[in-house]
């Protein structure tokens, strides 16, 4: 179990928050005495009686407090890397709503279940939008008493010899005669979908102003020679004629002079961090231009037995669990993808929990500022990081963790990287950008392990940095930067 002390340490910062951060993501007020109130360490999620009507009232206020949560969750990362007179001391209050919605979210998943096991509902999971959601639909094996209304029929007295009426026919439990679902379908793609119209709204008002202000101080104009002022680097592109256009994913690009690095991956439950768990990390080093460094040891046995270790060195796998509830559900997808069963991962079988486990953490962020780290589709990693890692907010805000993402560099310096119907901005997963590389065997795929994938992902990074030197491109081009490169943050005034 996790030292619970540091809950009530994030609760104590709550003041700093509210004074700088009064509305949620959603333009909302936040009512921190409602964050206050909260049991943080010990579960905010409502347990009820095994009745069809307390199960659908838990689970329509677990969504309601999941809501709450994640838009309070959702605005922090921006409240705190804008706070430029460091108000804001810590990052440990969005790292103890991130915990508790973890939890929260594994007791909406075992409602979601409890639910059909009584036949209350049937569960989809679809993707909606920008997301993946739970939809609610009625039990097959009854028949809605208004399909309009999402209402199920438990009364058995339809005449309808079907299953679902024999099983409440038969029950021990006296159900009610409806069970609404239209009120406990999840909101989360229409909050998204919501939010993402705001943001846009907001960068049309602002480019809109900018253009104005351009207008005014006559910036627009174009030199003698009639080609535009300087004002923005266009991509160097790659040998094929293809010109990516900049993006902020750009910023992750490494400079000329980057040489020792730590790659990492994870492997995780999910795509939110904060939902899902950590349950895979795997890590090691290698140097883009200097030698190996002496004394290390020369093999290491990946899993996968045609990876030869190379040029890296100080690999290291990580294996992390999940609560009870959460292994109990299962996890197909993660099973089928990773080869990991969290059924087998429950913190009673003996496995730590990552978000339970300071010491883990405290290495795994020395680690993480000794020198550059890489990851492939890096603000993945970063954002699991700024949710689950002590400290790790505080030193990237404070400039000492500097980030390298390779899917710019596959995006913009590789000329495999072609748009195609199938992929508009060229195919720049991780499998296909080591496998032009020459990092992975076209006749295999992918791991999806953290150490598997951190391996090929660094072959195939320095690879193509060894090419682009060669041919004067990418960070030896007119566009590269000289140094390390890559994404860094530094106090601003």
């Amino acid at each position: 179990m996790t030292d619970r002390a540091w809950f009530d340490a994030a609760k104590g910062d709550i003041p700093q928050w509210a004074a700088s951060m009064p509305k949620d993501a959603d333009g909302t007020t936040i009512d921190w005495d409602w964050v206050r109130s909260l049991d943080l360490a010990h579960g905010v999620g409502t347990i009820p009686e095994s009745t069809p009507q307390s199960i659908h009232d838990a689970l329509k206020a677990d969504y309601a407090t999941r809501e709450h949560l994640e838009s309070i969750i959702a605005q922090c990362n921006s409240t705190f890397m804008t706070d430029y007179d460091r108000f804001i001391g810590s990052y440990r209050l969005p790292r103890a709503l991130a915990y508790a919605n973890r939890r929260l979210n594994d007791n909406i998943n075992t409602l979601l279940h409890l639910g059909e096991q009584q036949h209350l509902w049937v569960v989809s999971r679809e993707q909606r939008g920008r997301t993946t959601v739970a939809v609610l639909r009625p039990y097959s094996g009854s028949r809605p008493s208004n399909d309009d209304q999402g209402m199920l029929n438990l009364s058995g007295e339809t005449g309808d010899a079907s299953a679902g009426n024999t099983a409440a026919e038969n029950s021990d439990v006296k159900f009610p005669t409806t069970v609404a679902l239209d009120d406990i379908q999840d909101r989360t793609a229409a909050i998204l979908d919501a939010r993402a119209e705001r943001r846009k709204a907001q960068r049309f008002q602002k480019r809109a102003g900018d253009a104005a202000m351009a207008r005014a101080n006559l910036s627009g104009a174009t030199s003698p020679g009639g080609a535009a002022l300087p004002g923005g680097a266009a991509a160097s592109g790659n040998a094929t004629g293809h010109h990516p256009k900049p993006d902020w994913r750009d910023a992750y690009l490494p400079g000329r002079d980057v040489d020792a690095v730590m790659g990492i991956d994870i492997e995780t439950t999910g795509i939110d961090p904060a939902r899902d768990y950590i349950i895979d990390v795997g890590f090691e080093f290698m140097n883009m231009a200097s030698p190996r460094p002496a004394g290390e040891p020369e093999t290491y046995a990946y899993e996968q037995g045609y990876y030869a270790a190379g040029d890296a060195y100080g690999q290291s796998r990580l294996a992390f669990g999940v609560p009870p509830e959460n292994a109990a559900l299962g996890n197909a997808l993660i099973a089928k993808l990773t080869g990991i069963d969290v059924r087998g991962r429950s913190s009673e079988a003996g496995y730590r929990l990552f978000d339970e486990w300071p010491q883990a953490q405290a290495g795994l962020l020395a680690r993480l500022t000794q020198q550059p780290y890489v990851a492939h589709n890096a603000t993945f990693e970063h954002s699991w990081f700024m949710l689950n890692v002590a400290g790790y907010a505080e030193s990237y805000r404070a400039g000492r963790i500097t980030i390298i993402d390779t899917l710019p560099m596959s995006r913009q310096w590789d000329p495999g990287a072609v748009p195609t119907n199938e992929h508009p901005y060229g195919d720049n997963t991780l499998d296909a950008y080591a496998k032009r590389q020459g990092a992975l065997d076209s006749a295999h795929n992918e791991r999806h392990l953290g150490l598997e994938d951190s391996h090929i992902m660094l072959v195939a990074m320095k690879h193509h940095l060894a090419a682009l030197k060669a041919q004067g491109k990418g960070p030896w081009g007119s566009t590269g930067r000289a140094g390390v490169g890559g994404k860094s943050c530094g106090r601003k005034r």
